[in-house]
């Protein structure tokens, strides 16, 4: 039995299913919403790698190693983009949560931060982990305020440490959230999405 099972997680108009074969066509339209591979600090798809990125996903699904959901209006089934459980150590009982991109259209929304939450929850409280991880490039200050905005601490900067898509070699910040940090970082973020605190 895999550490992570298949799950549908729902909360405030978002649904998180796992990620198939089926959402090509909804990912490739989310990804050409802003155009968004073109930032070279992301790695979202090009819409003509729609498929081979899910592929990827699968596979790495397949290995244990990630768990990607497509993240979906719930009302009205439009892909918004997609999220992963990755670096999955049973072990441990230690993932991270990454991989993560969304249409332009919906950033500065609740969307993040209500996917956030259904992850978290999901690791902390079903599948008992200790802690939930995060990685960014150096220079995506976005994602980095982002992750510290859910509570995680920084944990330091691995130098040298990827590829970027333009070849180029990254530093990687990485973050981390206790499961004793949880239930603090549940209520704010709760707080947040209540007050529409949306970023």
């Amino acid at each position: 039995m895999a550490f992570v099972e298949p799950v549908t997680l729902r909360d405030r108009g978002i649904r998180l299913e796992p990620l198939a074969l089926e959402h090509e066509e909804g990912l490739r339209a989310a990804a050409a919403d802003g155009e968004l591979w073109k930032l070279r600090i992301t790695s979202v798809p090009e819409p003509h790698d729609t498929r081979a990125y899910i592929e990827a996903a699968l596979k790495m699904r397949a290995d244990g190693n990630r768990f990607a959901f497509a993240v979906v209006n719930d009302a009205t089934g439009t892909l918004l983009g997609t999220t992963s459980y990755h670096d999955i150590l049973p072990a441990v009982k230690r993932v991270e949560i990454g991989y993560t991109w969304y249409r332009q259209s919906v950033h500065r929304t609740h969307v993040n931060t209500t996917s956030k939450l259904l992850m978290m929850g999901h690791a902390f409280d079903t599948l008992g982990c200790h802690v939930v991880g995060w990685r960014t490039d150096n220079y995506n200050f976005a994602s980095q305020r982002a992750i510290e905005r859910l509570g995680a601490k920084k944990d330091g900067v691995i130098r040298g440490h990827a590829l970027r898509r333009d070849g180029t070699i990254r530093d990687t910040v990485m973050y981390s959230m206790r499961s004793g940090e949880w239930p603090e970082a549940r209520a704010q973020l709760l707080y947040l999405l209540e007050q529409h605190a949306l970023y």
